[in-house]
């Protein structure tokens, strides 16, 4: 399993999954409890229910770099390109706008 939080406006929103079942959203509760907060994606409105797909949500397989940055980052860290989540995590942790992907790794779960 890998896991990622995902951080909207300096704020954690909630956590993103890559499982055997598919990938899975969820927002934390402190989140949601923030009186202005925003959803990360109007496709994932802000709910207590976690979202679930079969392939990553288009919404963060977006902000994956395309192009020459795509291949810069493919050669570097020697990355899969049908690898969706292992690219979001190794290069989405400082994206323009308002969404951060911060991969969490085995030994910094709660």
């Amino acid at each position: 399993m890998r896991k990622a939080e995902i951080w909207m406006h300096h704020e954690l929103a909630g956590w993103l999954t890559e499982n055997e079942d598919g990938y899975h959203f969820q927002y934390s509760s402190e989140y949601l409890s923030i009186n202005n907060a925003q959803p990360v994606s109007l496709t994932m409105p802000l709910q207590e229910h976690k979202f679930t797909s079969n392939v990553l949500f288009p919404f963060f397989d977006g902000l994956i770099p395309e192009g020459w940055l795509l291949k810069i980052a493919e050669m570097n860290w020697k990355l899969n390109p049908r690898d969706r989540m292992g690219l979001l995590l190794a290069c989405c942790n400082d994206c323009i706008g308002a969404v951060s992907v911060r991969p969490i790794y085995e030994n910094e779960e709660e």
